[in-house]
Formats: structure tokens, sequence, C-alpha cells
């Protein structure tokens, strides 16, 4: 995949991100109402969230924009420079930097990244539409690192096997 494309998505993302959050904020959510998607099972309420997930680092909303600011531009020289070889590698980053630029700007602008899906079903903190991008590109990136691991580490064996 071109270093052109693979930005242009991680910005589409984000673009998709921040339009959902704009409708969020423009919402009768905002004012305290939930809006139930499944009884039991999933709901929209409004949170403003002043730190990272599971609450950590909450209130240090500039050090995590630092943090963010520097992932993102070592993602996108990773991107450009085309240092990945693999695509489920490319499309991992792609999804981890999409959704973590979404939420960049919404602390830069807000100074609190908007959440506003919750799941009731698992004791859960309360996430949004970049949040999902992250979770899944991150398992996609340790899936992919654990699946490598264990095939160099096969062939590896199988060749001490063979001797």
């Amino acid at each position: 995949m071109s270093s052109v494309i693979c930005c242009a998505l991680v910005i589409a993302i984000a673009v998709a991100d921040q339009l959902i959050k704009l409708a969020v904020l423009d919402s009768s959510l905002v004012s305290g109402q939930v809006f139930t998607v499944i009884d039991n099972f999933l709901q929209f309420r409004y949170v403003e969230n002043t730190g990272a997930a599971f609450s950590l680092f909450e209130g240090k909303t500039v050090l995590l924009a630092v943090f963010s600011a520097f992932v993102m531009a070592v993602g996108f020289y990773i991107l450009i420079a085309r240092k990945l070889k693999s695509k489920v590698l490319v499309a991992s980053v792609v999804m981890i930097m999409g959704g973590g630029l979404g939420n960049l700007i919404d602390r830069i602008r807000l100074q609190f990244v908007v959440d506003y899906i919750e799941a009731l079903f698992v004791d859960f903190p309360v996430f949004n539409f970049a949040d999902c991008f992250i979770t899944v590109g991150e398992f996609i990136l340790v899936g992919y690192l654990l699946w490598d691991i264990f095939r160099d580490f096969k062939k590896g064996r199988s060749k001490t096997d063979g001797e």
C-alpha cells in the first residue's frame, strides 16, 4: 500500500471520528440523556475523558497530547518511509494512528476526549469510535508479532531437529 494511501486512511479515520463526536456534542447526550441502543447490552452516554484508557493519567491532558503527537510523528515517518514490509503491520499502524489522531484532535481542541459508547454487558469504560480503531489495531499488531515470534521459533526448532 502506498504511503499516500496510508496517510489518507489515517486522516479519513480521524475525520470520521471527529464527525461522529461533533454529532454527539450537538445531541441531547451532552445534557445527561442516555440513549439505549440495545437493552442491557449497549447504550450511548456522554463522557468527557481527561485521561487515557481506564482513566489512566486522568487530568494529564497536556502530557497525553504531547505523547500522542510524538507517536503520530513516528507513525507518519514509518508509513511515509515505508519501513513496514507486512501489509498486516501497515494496516494495524494505520488503524492505531487514525484512532490516535482522532483522540489527539479532541485533546488539543477540547482539553478532553469525547467518549460515548457504553457496553452494558461487561464492566468496561465508556469509549468512542477512535478507541475502537486503536484497540483493533493493537490486537492485530500483537497477534501478528506473536505469530511472527512463533513462526521464527518453529523455523529455528526445525533447523536444530534436522541436524
